[in-house]
């Protein structure tokens, strides 16, 4: 069978047909559930006769898995002895090839702090390398939370300084070792240098001669500890 030039035009016309678009502009409001999970350890003293401050751990990416026993290393739990008052150690652990998720976190440290004896206005939150990063994202999406916040060899990340007003009002202490090859201590400095013109009280400390493991350096000074318990928030 032949198609005649002449009824090309007509099939055209019956394939180009389109009705008119709609525009609609409105507005998404649901609420989302979302399950988190979190493997942790919580080392709080017993029979407390008052509420206990609380530090709250990140460790590095070499402790991340399903071996709680791992978090304890190069961490708070090491260094109890440098501690003058009794105080509540929380360190959760990262699923594998995962980095920290801060909201898992965040809802962990609130069911935490009101399941047990934790003084609200004494909230500690310290960390080291991948830790270190999880430290100051959530310390700048929850800056209201911590009383004192010290972030060891952390990489930073374009977000945080594009927020630094979040970290205006923190008590906070940045670590780094000078000779670090596996986060640049670039990253201590430009994030202080963006840090300290919103927030003067914030300290930068560098270990000349420290590699990664400044958290070693830092945490066996008795003056962290006891600067980190003088800080207290405000309660309004």
């Amino acid at each position: 069978m032949t198609l005649k030039l002449k009824y090309l035009p007509l099939l055209l016309l019956g394939f180009s047909t389109f009705s008119p678009a709609q525009e609609i502009k409105s507005e998404f409001n649901k609420e989302v559930k979302i399950q988190k999970k979190l493997s942790y350890i919580l080392d709080i003293p017993q029979n407390s006769k008052t509420k206990l401050p609380l530090i709250v751990f990140l460790h590095g990416s070499g402790e991340r898995g399903d071996n709680l026993e791992i978090v304890k290393a190069h961490s708070p739990f090491t260094y109890r002895n440098l501690m003058q008052e009794p105080v509540a150690i929380l360190a959760p652990q990262c699923p594998e090839n995962t980095w920290w998720d801060t909201d898992a976190v965040y809802f962990l440290i609130k069911e935490i702090s009101e399941k047990y004896k934790i003084d609200k206005d004494r909230i500690y939150l310290t960390g080291l390398s991948m830790g270190g990063w999880g430290t100051l994202k959530l310390a700048g999406e929850h800056p209201e939370m911590f009383a004192a916040v010290a972030a060891v060899c952390a990489p930073t990340d374009r977000v945080m300084v594009a927020n630094i007003h979040q970290y205006k009002n923190l008590n906070i202490k940045l670590f780094h070792g000078g000779m670090d090859d596996v986060v640049l201590p670039e990253n201590a400095f430009n994030f202080y240098q963006k840090l300290h013109p919103v927030n003067p009280k914030a300290e930068l400390t560098i270990f000349p001669n420290d590699n990664h493991n400044s958290w070693d350096s830092t945490y066996a000074d008795p003056k962290l500890w006891s600067w980190m318990f003088s800080q207290k928030l405000i309660s309004k």
